[in-house]
């Protein structure tokens, strides 16, 4: 079984009810593939629908948060961020904080990343990630 953790933009093509994506939800749930939001993702999804009041698509959300699992950055995801961040840096090429924390939260949980931001990602070597959009 494998899962799935869902960047805050394919959390957006959900709440905006993207058939394309939500097609491919329901085929790997089908398959009892898992999804799981990360800490991150959720933060982000969050802030966005709050900045802007839009109470129908919170609560929506809301409902997704209780369908999977918000996850959490435990220390060993934490310490992956920081190795990451120093391979970057090394390397001359950073990569923005939130995608490194998501795919730390990726690496160590070892989930597959649904994003439709996969250049942000294709720096993080070892990271499986896939495109639903």
């Amino acid at each position: 079984m494998k899962t799935f953790a869902l960047d805050s933009n394919i959390l957006s093509y959900i709440l905006k009810k993207d058939e394309k994506v939500i097609s491919r939800l329901h085929t790997e749930q089908d398959k009892g593939h898992e999804c799981v939001i990360p800490p991150l993702a959720y933060y982000e999804v969050k802030r966005g629908l709050l900045s802007v009041g839009s109470k129908v698509r919170l609560r929506l959300f809301e409902d997704m948060c209780r369908d999977f699992t918000v996850g959490i950055m435990e220390t060993a995801a934490w310490d992956k961020a920081a190795q990451l961040y120093a391979i970057q840096r090394q390397s001359g090429s950073l990569v923005e904080e939130a995608d490194t924390f998501i795919a730390a939260f990726c690496l160590v949980g070892e989930y597959t990343l649904v994003t439709n931001n996969t250049k942000h990602f294709e720096a993080f070597e070892d990271l499986d990630f896939t495109n639903w959009k």
